[in-house]
C-alpha cells in the first residue's frame, strides 16, 4: 500500500503549493480607500444611476441599503428601484422611502417574459427608467458608506474604464455563516486574481451584482441585461460579456467601503448557493464530478483519516499503513487549518472556525450536487419565491451533460 501513503504526501505538496498562492495573495491583497478631497461632490460630476432590484426584501435590511445610497457625497447621482413582483410589502416599503426624495424613483415590475429571469428583467426595467451616463447595479442587502460612489467614480475616470466592481466585506455572524463564508472568500483570492483580472490580455473577469458601475454606453453596446437574460450567475457572466466585448472592465476589493450579510441561517445558504453552484461550473456534469472528487480526496479524507488514526493508535491496533498515513494526513489536516485561520482572520471570522473546515466541505458538496440535479432533472431551483431552469422554462444558456 506504498501508493497509498505517496497519493496523500502528493496531497500534503499541493497543499504546500496552495500555501505558498494563498500567502502570496494575501501579501498583495489591496482595498479600495475612501476618496479624499472634495472632487466630484458637485453637479458637474459624471451623472450616475443606481439600479436597485427589490424582491421580497421585507424582513431584511431594505431600508438601511437604500437610506445608505441616498446618503451618498457624491454630486449627481439618482435612485431607480424595481419592486420586482414582491409578495410582501417591499412596495410600500419603497414607495415609502421615496415620498419626498427626489432622487429616488420607485418603478412597479411587470411580469417576467419568455426567456428571461427575474433579477435580469428587473435590472433591464431600472435601465430602462433612468438617464445617468453610468449606471450602478447593485442589490437590495447592500450598504453603502458616504464616499463609496465617489471613490468609484474617481477610480473608473483615472483609469479610463468601462466597468468597475467592488468586492464588498461579507458580514459572517451565524455558526454557518462562519463555517461556510472564509472557504469562498479564499476561492475568489485564489481564482481571480485582480491583475490578471484587471488586464486587457486576459480573458479573466470579476463581476460582483451587489456593487458593479458599468459606463452606459459600454453596457448598451452588448444589449444592456438583456446580454445576460438566462443567466442565473448575472454578474460574473456580463463582466465576461463586456470585457470580450473590448470593454476595460476593472475589479477591486472594497470592504471599507461596502459590505452586506448575504444569508443570516442554514437555509438562506443553501438557496442561495444552490442557485449559483451549478452556474459557477458553467453548468459542466463532468467539471462537477471533477470538483466533488477533489474535495473529497484533497479535502476531507485527509483530516478524516488522521482523525480515525488517533483511536487506533490509543487501543494499540494501528498497523503499519495506518501508522504511515497519520503523518501526511495530519500534516494536510494542520496546514489547511493554519491557512483558513489566516483567511478567517482577513475576513473578521474568529480563527477556530477554521478547524470547522470538514464540516463546511461536506456542506459544499452537498450544495454542488444539488445544485447540479436541480438543472440536470429539470425539477428546477427556486430564489425568493421563484423556481428556474425548469424543464418546459428557461433553460441555461450553456447547460452541458
Amino acid at each position: 500500500m506504498i501508493w497509498l501513503v505517496q497519493f496523500f504526501w502528493g496531497i500534503f505538496y499541493f497543499w504546500l503549493l496552495v500555501a505558498a498562492l494563498t500567502l502570496f495573495s494575501l501579501a498583495r491583497h489591496r482595498t479600495l480607500r475612501p476618496a479624499g478631497g472634495v472632487r466630484l461632490k458637485g453637479d458637474d460630476a459624471p451623472s450616475v444611476s443606481v439600479l436597485v432590484p427589490a424582491r421580497n426584501e421585507e424582513g431584511r435590511v431594505l431600508v438601511e441599503c437604500v437610506r445608505s445610497i441616498l446618503a451618498q457625497d457624491y454630486g449627481n447621482f439618482d435612485v431607480v428601484a424595481v419592486n420586482d413582483r414582491s409578495t410582501d410589502a417591499t412596495g410600500l416599503i419603497l414607495r415609502a422611502l421615496a415620498a419626498g426624495e427626489a432622487r429616488l424613483r420607485v418603478v412597479e415590475g411587470g411580469e417576467t417574459p419568455a426567456g428571461w429571469l427575474g433579477k435580469p428583467f428587473a435590472l433591464q426595467q431600472a435601465l430602462e427608467a433612468s438617464c445617468g451616463s453610468w449606471v450602478l447595479a447593485t442589490d437590495a442587502d447592500m450598504i453603502f458608506r458616504p464616499s463609496v460612489l465617489r471613490a468609484a467614480v474617481a477610480y473608473a475616470v483615472e483609469n479610463k474604464c468601462d466597468a468597475l466592481t467592488l468586492v464588498p466585506h461579507f458580514d459572517a455572524l451565524s455558526f454557518w455563516e462562519r463555517v461556510f463564508m472564509p472557504a469562498w472568500f479564499w476561492a475568489v483570492l485564489i481564482m481571480f486574481q485582480r491583475e490578471l483580472a484587471n488586464s486587457s490580455r486576459t480573458s479573466l473577469a470579476l463581476g460582483v451584482g451587489g456593487f458593479y458601475l458599468i459606463r452606459r454606453a459600454a453596457l448598451e453596446r452588448v444589449g444592456g441585461f438583456g446580454a445576460v437574460r438566462a443567466e442565473v450567475l448575472d454578474d460574473l457572466r456580463l463582466a465576461e460579456t463586456l470585457k470580450r466585448s473590448g470593454a476595460r472592465t476593472f475589479a477591486e476589493y472594497a470592504p471599507e467601503l461596502v459590505s452586506t450579510r448575504m444569508y443570516s441561517n442554514l437555509s438562506e445558504l443553501w438557496e442561495s448557493c444552490t442557485k449559483n453552484t451549478f452556474a459557477i461550473l458553467r453548468f459542466s456534469t463532468a467539471l462537477t464530478l471533477a470538483m466533488l472528487a477533489f474535495q473529497f480526496f484533497v479535502v476531507i479524507l485527509p483530516p478524516a483519516l488522521a482523525a480515525a488514526c488517533v483511536p487506533m493508535f490509543a487501543l494499540g491496533h494501528a498497523g503499519e499503513v495506518w501508522r504511515q498515513l497519520f503523518a501526511p494526513t495530519l500534516a494536510t489536516w494542520a496546514l489547511f487549518v493554519s491557512l483558513l485561520a489566516l483567511v478567517n482572520r482577513k475576513c473578521g471570522v474568529p480563527a477556530v472556525y477554521a478547524l470547522t473546515a470538514p464540516l463546511g466541505w461536506v456542506l459544499s458538496c452537498a450544495v454542488m450536487a444539488a445544485s447540479a440535479y436541480g438543472v440536470l432533472s429539470g425539477r428546477g431551483l427556486i430564489w425568493k419565491g421563484r423556481k428556474f431552469y425548469t424543464r418546459g422554462g428557461v433553460r441555461p444558456p450553456r447547460a452541458s451533460h
